[in-house]
C-alpha cells in the first residue's frame, strides 16, 4: 500500500539527513520481536541474548504493531544531525502527557488485544506515569543492548550519510530518493513509498528528514503526523558487514587489493584514531598516513568526525568486512 509525500518549493530547501540513537534503540526492540529482521544481525542477537532476556520488553512491544501506528512521541524525529541519546530521551521525558495519551491510544488500537492489557489500562489512566515508565524502559535498553556497540553503528550510519550526501550533490533530490531504496519512487515532486500502511501528506514547507537505520531492514518507514516533521527511515548501506569480526593482522589479499600502505592503515584502525596517533603507532610520516586516510575515506572504507581540534577516523562496516579474518 503506497504512501505519498508531496513536496513544495520550500521543502526542497529543508530536507536534511540525521542520525538517531533513540531510533536505533526502539527499532532494536522491534527487531528482537521479528524473525524476518534477524538475518543480518545474528552475531549481535547471539551476543545480547542473555542481557535481552533480563529485560521486560512487553510494554514496548505493545506499541509496535506490525501494521499500523507507533507513537510518534516515543521516538520523535531527531532535532539535529547528530543528537545524542541523552538529548533524545530528555525530549521523550518532556512529552505532554495528554498528547502522549492520545497518540498511545491510537497505537494500542492497532495491536489486537492491547487496549485490554493491564499496561494499557494503567497508562491511559495515568499518562504522566506512562511517559516515565516507557522512557525508563527505552533508557535501559539503550544502556544494556545498544550503547556498547554504538560507535560501530554510528560509523555505519555516518558512512551512509556521507555517501548519500555526495549523491545528493550529484543527482539532486529527485534522483537520490529512488536510489535510497527500491521501494521509493519520484514523480513530479511526489515521493511514493511502498510501505505496510497508507500515509498521505503535503510537507507544507517542513521538508523531510532522511535517516538511515541499522535495524529497519527490510522495511522503509515513512510517517509522523503533524506537528512532527515528516521523516523517511531507510536501511543503511553496508549492514551485511556490520558485525564482522576484524583480524589482528593485515591480510595478504587486502595488501594485493589496496597496496601495503593503505592496507596497513586500514587494519590498524581497530578503534577511532587521529592521523598523528596512527603515524606514531605505525612509524610512518603523518603526511603519508594522511594521504592514505583520504583515499580510504573517499572509497567508503573509513568515516571521519571532528572532536574539538582533532579529526578521528573509523572503519565503516565495509572497511571492517575487508579486514575480517577469512
Amino acid at each position: 500500500m503506497p504512501s505519498h509525500l508531496h513536496f513544495g518549493e520550500e521543502d526542497f530547501l529543508r530536507c536534511r539527513f540525521a542520525l538517531s540513537p533513540l531510533w536505533e534503540t526502539q527499532d532494536a526492540v522491534r527487531t528482537l520481536k521479528r524473525s524476518d529482521r534477524h538475518g543480518y544481525h545474528a552475531p549481535w542477537l547471539r551476543r545480547i541474548r542473555d542481557a535481552a532476556a533480563t529485560l521486560d520488553l512487553t510494554p514496548l512491544w505493545l506499541l509496535m504493531p506490525r501494521r499500523g501506528h507507533s507513537p510518534d512521541w516515543l521516538c520523535p524525529p531527531p532535532t539535529g544531525p547528530a543528537a545524542t541519546f541523552e538529548e533524545e530521551i530528555a525530549a521523550v521525558r518532556a512529552a505532554d502527557p495528554k498528547a502522549a495519551r492520545e497518540d498511545t491510544a491510537k497505537s494500542l488500537a492497532d495491536t489486537p488485544g492491547a487496549l485490554e492489557s493491564p499496561y494499557a489500562r494503567a497508562w491511559l489512566a495515568d499518562p504522566a506515569r506512562m511517559v516515565r515508565e516507557l522512557a525508563d524502559a527505552l533508557e535501559e535498553v539503550w544502556h544494556r543492548l545498544i550503547a556498547p556497540d554504538w560507535p560501530r553503528l554510528r560509523a555505519l550510519l555516518e558512512a551512509d550519510v556521507a555517501f548519500h550526501s555526495r549523491r545528493l550533490a550529484e543527482v539532486g533530490l529527485g534522483g537520490l530518493l529512488p536510489e535510497i531504496n527500491p521501494r521509493c519512487g519520484w514523480d513530479a515532486g511526489t515521493l511514493t513509498i511502498e510501505t505496510n500502511g497508507r500515509h498521505e501528506r503535503h510537507l507544507a514547507g517542513q521538508g523531510l528528514v532522511l535517516m538511515p537505520s541499522v535495524f529497519v531492514w527490510p522495511d522503509v518507514i515513512s510517517g509522523f503526523d503533524p506537528p512532527w516533521q515528516p521523516m523517511l527511515v531507510y536501511p543503511a548501506r553496508g549492514i551485511g558487514g556490520l558485525w564482522t569480526t576484524p583480524t589482528d593482522r593485515t591480510p595478504d589479499a587486502l595488501v594485493r587489493l589496496l597496496g601495503r600502505g593503505r592496507a596497513t592503515v586500514l587494519t590498524a584502525l581497530d578503534e577511532p584514531a587521529t592521523t598523528t596517533a596512527l603515524a606514531h603507532r605505525l612509524g610512518l610520516a603523518p603526511s603519508s598516513v594522511s594521504a592514505h586516510l583520504t583515499i580510504l575515506r573517499e572509497s567508503g572504507l573509513l568515516t571521519s568526525r571532528r572532536y574539538g581540534h582533532q579529526v578521528l577516523y573509523e572503519r565503516t562496516p565495509l572497511g571492517i568486512a575487508l579486514t575480517a579474518t577469512p
